[in-house]
C-alpha cells in the first residue's frame, strides 16, 4: 500500500488522514471558519505520529472539490504547496464521492445518492454504486435545484444517502421512499478519500495541473502566480 497523506476543507470539516505502513492516522474537527488554521498543525501531528516526513511519502490526496467555494480554494492550494516542497504527486478526489465512501463504509447499501447543500438554494449530486465496498462513479457530479424528481429513485432501492443536502432539503428529497436514509456520513473525511484512491483508480497530478472541482460554471479558478 502506497503511503499517502489526504487533507480535505470543501465542506465544514477540516479532516487530515495518513496512512504509512498500513496504519491510518487522522485528525477531524468541523470548524468551517478555521480551515486555514487548523490544516498545517494537523498535517505536523499526523506526520510526526506516524514518525515520517513529507517527502518519504508516494503522494498527495486533496479533496478538489464540490463544496464551499473557499474550502475548496484553500484544500487546493494547501495541495499544491505541499506538493511543490516535496516534489510528490497530487491524486484529486471528488468530495461527493468521498461522502458515498463513507456511507459505505457505515452502513449496509448498494450503492449511494451523494448530496451537498450548494447554497442559493442548490444542491451537489452524484450517484455512486458499491463495487467490493468501493464507491465507483455511476454519474458526473452536477448542480441542481433539490427537487422530487432530481433522481429517477425506482431503480435505486437498497441504495442510502450521504451529504448535507438531504439535511437541508428533507422537506423535499424525503419524500422519496426508495432510499435508506441516514445521518452518520454528513460531511466527508480525508480517511474515505485513500479509499477512493486506492480502490477506484484515481489518476495523480502534478500540482501545476491541479484544479478545483467547483461544477458550477460561473465560477473561475485564478491559479498561483508565476505557477
Amino acid at each position: 500500500m502506497k503511503s499517502l497523506l489526504a487533507i480535505d476543507t470543501s465542506t465544514e470539516n477540516c479532516s487530515v488522514a495518513l496512512v504509512h505502513d498500513g496504519k491510518l492516522t487522522t485528525r477531524d474537527i468541523e470548524s468551517p471558519r478555521e480551515h486555514s488554521q487548523k490544516m498545517l498543525p494537523f498535517v505536523e501531528e499526523v506526520l510526526d505520529s506516524a514518525g515520517v516526513s513529507l517527502a518519504e511519502l508516494d503522494g498527495l490526496v486533496v479533496g478538489a472539490g464540490p463544496g464551499s467555494f473557499t474550502g475548496v480554494r484553500i484544500g487546493v492550494s494547501m495541495a499544491q504547496g505541499l506538493s511543490f516542497s516535496a516534489d510528490l504527486p497530487v491524486y484529486p478526489v471528488c468530495s461527493l464521492q468521498a461522502l458515498a465512501q463513507q456511507a459505505i463504509r457505515k452502513n449496509d447499501v448498494a450503492g449511494v445518492v451523494a448530496c451537498i447543500d450548494a447554497r442559493m438554494g442548490e444542491v451537489y449530486y452524484a450517484l455512486y454504486t458499491n463495487e467490493n465496498g468501493v464507491a465507483v462513479a455511476q454519474s458526473e457530479p452536477a448542480v441542481a435545484k433539490p427537487d422530487t424528481n432530481l433522481i429517477d429513485t425506482e431503480r435505486l432501492k437498497g441504495w442510502g444517502t450521504a451529504g448535507t443536502g438531504w439535511d437541508v432539503y428533507a422537506d423535499i428529497l424525503d419524500e422519496n421512499h426508495e432510499l435508506k436514509h441516514s445521518n452518520n456520513s454528513r460531511l466527508p473525511l480525508a480517511e474515505d478519500m485513500l479509499t477512493v484512491v486506492n480502490g477506484a483508480g484515481v489518476d495523480p497530478v502534478q500540482a501545476e495541473l491541479l484544479e478545483p472541482l467547483y461544477v458550477r460554471n460561473e465560477v473561475t479558478w485564478k491559479k498561483l502566480p508565476g505557477r
